[in-house]
C-alpha cells in the first residue's frame, strides 16, 4: 500500500548540533508566524535525531568496529573505552532513556557510581563527590550519566569524526571564514559518519513531507557545516527545491556576502527579522514561482553569475504583538536530553531542563555597550511585548506542550516589564518556572526580586564583565561595581540564582585591573551573591562601536578581505598585554569558584607566572553591601501585597496604668512567621488596605495616597508608622514596594 504522504509547503531545520535539552526557539517563532498566514510548514529539530540516532546500541557498536578496523584507537583514553565497549553497547539505550525521563529508576543505579562504563571524564569525581550530597542522587546520576556519554564523544572526536560536538559540529569552519574556500573545499570531501546518519535523517523527511522550501536557521558558526551539507544534498537530489537560509550567523557574519560558490548551496539567504523575508520568498518563489527577483526583504541571492543584496519591498516589518505565539508542535519535546555538565544548580539550567522560549522584548533598551553589535537591529530596534499577550502565549504554549518552564531568551529583560509580566502571571494563578538575562540595573529592589521569585522566576544571568569601574564606565555599561553587589544581594536573598558574564582582555585593560576584577569575583562567589558565571576573552566583533571605529579605543587592526563570513577582527591593543595567558587561570579559578571551594587560596596559585597582588582589600564587597543606604518609598511607588492576610487576636498592653487595645497578628507566608502587635484602630486600618492591595485585585495604589488616608484617618506622621518595627514584620511578609 502506497504510504500516506503528509505534504507541506515549507520544511524549517535546525541542523546539528545546538542543544540537548530543549529546542532552538527559531523554528518555533517562524512556524508561529506562519500559522498567522495559513501557511502549512513542519519544523523538524535535526541535531536531536542525530544525537538519537548515533547513541544507540546498534550504532555505538558501528563506531567501535570502524575505529578498530580502521586502526584509529590511539590514545590511552581511548583504548580505555573500547576495552569496555560491551559496557558501553548494552547501557547506552537505557542511559538515554534515562536522561529523557522515561526511566528515572535507573537513576538509583546509575548514581551507584559502579554501573556505568567509565573513561578520562571520570577522572574528577574525587574533586566533586561533596558536591553530590547537595544535589542529590538523581541529579548525581545525571552529572554521571553526562561525564559516560562525554567519554562517548571523546572517542568519536579521535577515532571517529574530529568535527564532532554536542552543541556544534565542524564549528572551526564557520568561525570567520573570510572566505569560504575552505568550507566549499571541506564539502567536497566524502561524508563523515555523523554526516551520513544526518543525511539519512534529512532525506526521509524531504520523502514524507515533499516540502517546496526547506529553511535553515544557524544561529552559531557550529552549525554552519552542517546546514550546507545538508543543502548541498538538497540540491543534488531533490534540485526542485528551493533553499534558504537565515539566522544569527547570517545576520552578523553574512551581512558583506559575495562570494557566488554559496549559492551554489542556497537560494536565499535572509538577514535580521525572518518572518517577512521567509512570506515575501514564499509568496514569490514557492506560491507563483517567480523567476525574477523582486520585491524581496534584505535577501541574498545570485543573479547573472553574481551576489545581489535585494531590499525592494516596501511592505513593513510586523510588529511583535503581529508574530503569533511560538509553536512547538512536531518537536518531540519529550524526547530532550537533560544533563548535567557541572554539579552547579544555576550553571545547569542551560542544559537540564526543557524550558519554552520567549522573548520579553525586541532588542536591547541600553543599546550602548561599545563590545556589543548594537548596530545590528536585532539589537538596535527595541520594542517590548505588553506583559497581557506575553502571560497568553505563556498559557496557549503550557496547553499545547504540557510544559511550564520558560527561558526569556531577551538581550536584556526591561525590569518594568518583567515587573508587569510577574504580577500578571500572579494575577491569573499560573504556576510557572522562569529565568532571563538582565542587566544589573539599581531598579532591581529588594522587594522587586522578591516579587519575581512570586511569580517563578528562579535566576538571572547578567554582563558583569570587567570588575572595574573604570572598565564599566569605558564600555559604557551604566553600571558601577557597588551596584552589581548590591543588586545580586537581592536577588540572591530573594532565593534568585544569578549567574555573570566575565570579561577579560577589553582595550586599555591592565594585569592589575584583571587581578583586581578576579578577586571581586572571588568575593561575590563566597558571599553567595552570584552561584555561577563564565569568563571569556574580549572579542572584537565588526558591527560593534569599538569595532566599528578601533582607533578610537587604541587598537589596530588587520585588513582582510571578505567575500564570506566577517565578524571577529583580528587586532593588537597598544598595551601589548598578552591577555591569553590569564585564560586557564581565571576559568579554573572560576570552576572551583561555582563549586563553593577554593576561596581561601591566593590568587596566585592559579597561574604559573608571577602576577601583582590584588589592590582590592579583602572585605571590599561586603562593605559595599553594608553600606547599602535604606531607600525613602517615593510618592508615586506602587504598594501591593502578595501575603496571606494573618490571624488576629485581641491584645492589651499596660502602660503607666493605662490599658491600650491591640491587636496580635501573626503572617503565616511560605517559610516565613512573623508576629507583630498594633494599636487596634492602625491594625483594622491596615487590614482593610491589605486586603485592597492584594495583587488579585491588580488595583494601582501609589505609596501617596496611603499616607494621605493614613494621616487623615488619624492626623499622625505616616512615615512612622511605614517605617515602624511593626509594619517591618509586615513587610518581611509580603507588603512590598514597586
Amino acid at each position: 500500500m502506497k504510504k500516506n504522504l503528509k505534504l507541506k509547503e515549507v520544511l524549517l531545520i535546525t541542523p546539528p548540533f545546538t542543544q540537548l535539552n530543549t529546542p532552538y526557539p527559531a523554528t518555533p517563532y517562524l512556524k508561529g508566524f506562519l500559522n498567522t498566514k495559513a501557511i502549512q510548514s513542519f519544523q523538524l529539530d535535526l541535531g536531536l535525531e542525530v544525537i538519537l540516532s548515533l547513541f544507540t546500541r546498534k550504532n555505538l557498536k558501528t563506531i567501535f568496529d570502524i575505529a578498530c578496523k580502521d586502526n584509529r584507537i590511539k590514545s590511552e583514553n581511548a583504548q580505555r573505552i573500547y576495552n569496555q565497549r560491551f559496557n558501553y553497547e548494552i547501557t547506552i539505550d537505557a542511559v538515554i532513556r534515562f536522561l529523557q525521563g522515561i526511566n528515572e529508576s535507573l537513576g538509583r543505579l546509575i548514581a551507584s557510581d559502579d554501573f556505568l562504563p567509565q573513561g578520562s571524564r571520570f577522572d574528577q569525581l574525587d574533586e566533586l563527590d561533596w558536591a553530590f550530597g547537595s544535589i542529590g542522587f538523581f541529579d548525581k546520576a545525571k552529572h554521571l550519566a553526562t561525564l559516560y556519554l562525554e567519554d562517548l564523544s571523546d572517542f568519536i572526536i579521535e577515532c571517529l569524526d574530529e568535527n564532532f560536538g554536542f552543541s556544534r559540529y565542524a564549528e572551526k569552519l564557520g568561525r570567520s571564514a573570510n572566505s569560504f574556500d575552505i568550507l566549499d573545499n571541506y564539502l567536497s570531501q566524502n561524508l563523515s559518519f555523523v554526516e551520513e546518519l544526518m543525511i539519512e535523517i534529512l532525506h526521509k523527511y524531504l520523502v514524507d513531507y515533499q516540502p517546496k522550501l526547506v529553511c535553515f536557521t544557524v544561529p552559531f558558526p557550529g552549525n554552519l557545516t552542517a546546514a550546507f551539507r545538508c543543502a548541498q544534498y538538497i540540491k543534488k537530489t531533490f534540485s526542485s527545491i528551493k533553499v534558504a537560509m537565515g539566522g544569527g550567523f547570517a545576520n552578523t557574519e553574512l551581512r558583506n556576502l559575495k562570494e557566488p560558490k554559496v549559492f551554489n548551496y542556497f537560494d536565499f539567504i535572509t538577514l535580521d527579522d525572518g518572518e517577512l523575508p521567509l512570506e515575501l520568498i514564499i509568496e514569490n518563489f514557492v506560491e507563483n514561482k517567480n523567476d525574477e527577483f523582486q520585491f524581496l526583504k534584505r535577501t541574498f541571492v545570485r543573479e547573472n553569475g553574481e551576489v545581489k543584496f535585494i531590499n525592494d519591498s516596501l511592505r513593513k516589518d510586523y510588529k511583535q504583538d503581529q508574530l503569533g505565539t511560538p509553536d512547538y508542535s512536531d518537536l518531540h519535546l519529550d524526547k530532550y536530553i537533560s544533563v548535567i555538565e557541572v554539579a552547579n544548580p544555576m550553571h545547569s539550567l542551560w542544559s537540564n531542563g526543557r524550558w519554552l522560549k520567549l522573548t520579553m522584548a525586541h532588542g536591547c533598551y541600553w543599546g550602548k555597550c561599545t563590545f556589543c553589535d548594537i548596530s545590528l537591529d536585532y539589537i538596535k530596534l527595541y520594542e517590548p511585548i505588553a506583559a497581557k499577550l506575553l502571560v497568553d502565549r505563556m498559557e496557549e504554549m503550557i496547553a499545547q506542550t504540557g510544559e511550564t518552564g520558560f527561558h526569556f531568551v531577551d538581550e536584556a529583560a526591561p525590569p518594568a516589564l518583567m515587573r508587569a509580566v510577574a504580577l500578571e502571571i500572579m494575577t491569573r494563578n499560573l504556576i510557572v518556572t522562569w529565568w532571563t538575562n538582565i542587566r544589573f540595573e539599581k531598579s532591581f529592589t529588594k522587594d522587586l526580586c522578591r516579587l519575581l521569585k512570586a511569580s517563578g522566576c528562579i535566576a538571572v544571568s547578567g554582563g558583569l564583565e570587567v570588575a572595574s569601574d573604570r572598565l564599566l564606565k569605558l564600555i559604557d555599561k551604566g553600571v558601577t561595581v557597588n551596584q552589581v553587589a548590591q543588586v545580586t544581594n537581592n536577588f540572591t536573598e530573594a532565593g534568585i540564582m544569578v549567574h555573570a558574564y566575565l570579561m577579560y582582555g577589553y582595550p586599555t585593560q591592565t594585569i592589575q585591573e584583571t587581578i583586581d576584577s578576579l578577586e571581586m569575583v572571588r568575593q561575590m562567589f563566597e558571599l553567595g551573591l552570584i552561584q555561577s558565571g563564565f569568563w571569556h576573552q574580549f572579542a572584537l566583533t565588526a558591527h560593534s562601536p569599538i569595532g566599528l571605529e578601533p582607533s578610537k579605543y587604541g587598537l589596530k587592526t588587520e585588513k582582510q578581505c571578505i567575500t564570506f563570513a566577517h565578524n571577529d577582527i583580528q587586532f593588537s591593543d597598544s598595551t601589548g598585554i598578552n591577555h591569553e595567558q590569564f585564560s586557564f587561570g581565571l576559568r579554573k579559578s572560576l570552576y572551583n569558584y561555582m563549586h563553593g571551594i577554593c576561596f581561601e587560596l591566593p590568587l596566585q596559585d592559579w597561574f604559573d607566572f608571577k602576577i601583582p597582588k590584588t589592590k582590592i582589600s579583602k572585605s571590599y564587597i561586603i562593605e559595599r553591601i553594608e553600606n547599602e543606604h535604606n531607600i525613602i518609598t517615593k510618592p508615586n511607588s506602587r504598594i501591593i501585597w502578595i501575603g496571606n492576610m494573618p490571624i488576629v487576636s485581641a491584645s492589651q498592653k499596660k502602660k503607666k496604668g493605662i490599658i491600650y487595645d491591640n491587636l496580635q497578628l501573626d503572617f503565616y507566608f511560605q517559610n516565613i512567621h512573623e508576629q507583630t502587635i498594633i494599636e487596634e484602630k492602625k491594625a483594622t486600618w491596615l487590614l482593610k488596605k491589605l486586603e485592597i492591595l492584594h495583587y488579585f485585585d491588580n488595583i494601582k495604589i501609589p505609596y501617596s495616597e496611603l499616607k494621605l488616608d493614613f494621616e487623615n484617618t488619624f492626623n499622625e506622621d505616616f512615615e512612622l508608622f511605614w517605617y515602624s518595627k511593626p509594619l517591618s514584620a509586615v513587610k518581611k511578609c509580603g507588603l512590598l514596594e514597586l
